[in-house]
């Protein structure tokens, strides 16, 4: 895995030593931030289920103003930091260690531009988190998008009453789902 674009390009970052953690792939990645653009810049992340933190670490690379990094997970938590540390990109980032169920129920105290979601497969987990954000929709910007990463065996329609998928792509054995909040 390498930051693909902006300020780190081209520097490596470790995956997380653990089964339970799958990795975006580098296609999937630049397709994000290809259908993003220039979005991207000055924009507010959470990147829940983080992983590796390869997805918030290129929205810094690529101009965002600032990610917060939660996975419950302390291998990921330690890899996630050293890929910041690696990147130089710790300026704009914070990284928590929490259950991103409980976090998202919380009353929320910022906003978001975009909610970068991608559990672990093939558990509901992605369908459970899109609903826990729909129900406490504050947590989302009024223009902000929650972009979920799946394997495309697992999605089905789910009833929301504050997000409208308006855009979906699938590479290879992932899907990815753009959620944008409904202007009331």
């Amino acid at each position: 895995m390498r930051v693909d674009a902006g300020i780190a390009r081209g520097r490596k970052l470790k995956s997380v030593p653990s089964p339970e953690v799958r990795p975006v792939t580098d296609r999937v990645k630049q397709a994000v931030f290809n259908i993003l653009g220039d979005d991207v810049i000055h924009s507010r992340w959470l990147d829940m289920f983080a992983g590796s933190g390869a997805v918030g670490i290129e929205a810094l690379s690529r101009g965002a103003a600032s990610v917060l990094f939660i996975d419950i997970d302390r291998l990921a938590i330690r890899t996630i930091e050293e890929n910041l540390q690696h990147t130089g990109l710790g300026g704009g980032a914070r990284v928590l260690r929490a259950d991103a169920f409980e976090f998202i129920r919380a009353r929320p105290n910022e906003t978001f531009d975009f909610i970068y979601v991608a559990p672990p497969q093939y558990r509901g987990l992605w369908s459970r988190a899109l609903t826990a954000i729909d129900e406490n929709i504050g947590w989302l910007a009024p223009n902000g998008t929650a972009i979920v990463q799946l394997d495309p065996r697992e999605f089905a329609p789910i009833p929301l009453q504050h997000l409208e998928l308006t855009d979906q792509r699938r590479y290879g054995k992932t899907m990815l789902l753009f959620y944008d909040r409904i202007a009331r």
